[in-house]
């Protein structure tokens, strides 16, 4: 999942690089807002992390520049500023979602997982095809080979947060937080239940899971 980080404090910006890049994203960052405009335009983001109050060009104005290209990335907005006016006038201006500093940093993992999981980020089409696997984000199916495949909610979404972070190890922690929206947790073993009763179901199928254990990590799927 590639990330931006627009954000002009040096040590808020080193320290939300080390923690997102610990949760598995891929994150670019810079401190001024004219610089972020050019990286947001020309790179290819799922997710933009956005101050208001920048250098050289002002978090509300690279907003709008965004949107009138047409880039469809999912933009949540840290600012200090907290009035509701304020808060207003950036989702109207094209955000996705507000959090107002301070805040901590779980609280902003929460918010950005619950982005992704809206859909329509722009590296995500609403089909995922891998080998003999056809995942629809949408219609929430999973299909081998034509097969239709019964999964519970919480299997799909596993599969779902696997697959869209290919290449990624997914901690057990990440799929706990994925399926509850952190307000509430998965132990390991429900979440390794999970994903065992999708593995039998689809080598019912004919086929074998290709998710991999990270013995001691996590979860992940190799990049086809």
């Amino acid at each position: 999942m590639n990330l931006l980080l627009v954000e002009d404090s040096h040590s808020l910006r080193r320290s939300l690089t080390t923690g997102l890049n610990n949760l598995g994203f891929t994150v670019d960052s810079t401190g001024d807002g004219s610089q972020g405009l050019s990286m947001a335009l020309m790179g290819e983001y799922d997710l933009l992390i956005l101050d208001i109050m920048l250098p050289g060009l002002d978090g509300l104005s690279l907003l709008k520049a965004i949107r009138r290209d047409n880039k469809n990335v999912r933009v949540l907005i840290l600012s200090a500023k907290s009035q509701p006016e304020e808060r207003v006038q950036g989702l109207l201006t094209g955000a996705d979602d507000y959090l107002s500093k301070p805040f901590s940093f779980d609280e902003l993992h929460a918010r950005l997982l619950s982005l992704m999981r809206r859909g329509d980020l722009k590296n995500h089409s609403d089909i995922i095809r891998y080998q003999f696997l056809t995942i629809d984000l949408q219609l929430k199916t999973v299909k081998v080979n034509q097969l239709n495949i019964d999964l519970t909610p919480n299997e799909f979404k596993i599969i779902e947060c696997l697959f869209s972070n290919q290449n990624q190890v997914i901690t057990p922690e990440k799929l706990s937080t994925y399926l509850t929206g952190h307000y509430d947790s998965v132990s390991k073993n429900a979440i390794e239940a999970h994903i065992s009763s999708a593995r039998r179901k689809i080598k019912q199928a004919g086929e074998e899971l290709p998710v991999i254990t990270k013995r001691g990590f996590g979860y992940y799927v190799e990049k086809q």
